[in-house]
Parts: structure tokens; sequence; C-alpha cells
């Protein structure tokens, strides 16, 4: 079976800890994200792995521990990525509102990148990402490294 995924991002030691799906889509609910996640994983599009998260221009959804869940389940943590997000639209000269599919691919991957190769979670502080912190993912990331769009 077909195995797909926008980004895997795996920790230092090479383990999968986190899948990414990248989508443009603008003004969704929990219960389509839910559904979107739920979609995936029960059609066995996803490998297994601690966090997935769902990246949408104006809204991050992101699940914890939820990979062997194959029913609809709420989103560990909604997040407004609006704040953290700016200064990638601001270096890439594209708007927000404006911006298609593989621009904002490459938006989020910047900003993993940015997060891979942090220091220490102090970077994040400040910058509306507290959620990285206390879902623990920043803990898994960093110091691993991320692989787009594969297919099995």
């Amino acid at each position: 079976m077909k195995q797909y995924a926008d980004i895997l991002v795996f920790d230092k030691n090479g383990q999968l800890a986190l899948i990414v799906e990248v989508k443009s889509k603008r003004e969704t609910s929990t219960d389509w994200a839910a559904q979107m996640r739920r979609n995936m994983y029960a059609h066995g599009l996803l490998p297994p792995a601690p966090f997935f998260l769902l990246a949408l221009p104006d809204r991050f959804y992101l699940w914890k521990n939820t990979d062997k869940l194959l029913e609809s389940v709420e989103p560990t943590f909604k997040i407004d990525p609006t704040a953290f997000l700016k200064p990638y639209y601001d270096n890439s000269g594209i708007s927000p509102s404006s911006i298609t599919g593989k621009s904002f691919d490459l938006i989020v991957v910047s900003w993993l990148n940015q997060i891979l190769r942090a220091d220490a979670p102090q970077y994040l502080q400040n910058t509306n990402q507290d959620w990285i912190i206390s879902s623990g993912l920043f803990d898994r990331l960093i110091g691993g490294h991320l692989e787009l769009e594969t297919a099995a």
C-alpha cells in the first residue's frame, strides 16, 4: 500500500517523530481537521508517529499520540500560526492571504528547519510557539532532520 506524507520529521536518533500534512485550504473547522486526519490514517496512508501536524495558512492542528486511533479525534492543540510564520512570509515577499500550495510548503519547511536547528526552547518564547514546548514536540525534534514528500 502506498504511504504518503508531505513532510516526515525524524528525531536526532533517526526515529520518526512528526508527520506533517500541508494544505493551502483556509477557514477550516476542528471537525474537518479531525476527519482529514482520520481518513489518512484509516486508509493506511501514514506511518505511525507520535505527532501529526495538519498545517494550514490560518490554523495549525497538532495531534499527540493518536496514530493508533483510526476514529475521528479532535486535535490536541489548535494554533494560529500567523505570528510565528510572519517572518517567513516577509522574507519570501508573499502575502499569507494569497499563498498557494508549494509556496506554503516551503514556508512550513523553513519554519520546521529553524526549530530543528534551535539551540534551546528559549528560541520559541515570545513567538506564540509555547505549544511546541508544552506538547513535548520541541524535545523530540531538536537535532533531528526532515524528509519531503515520500511515497513507498
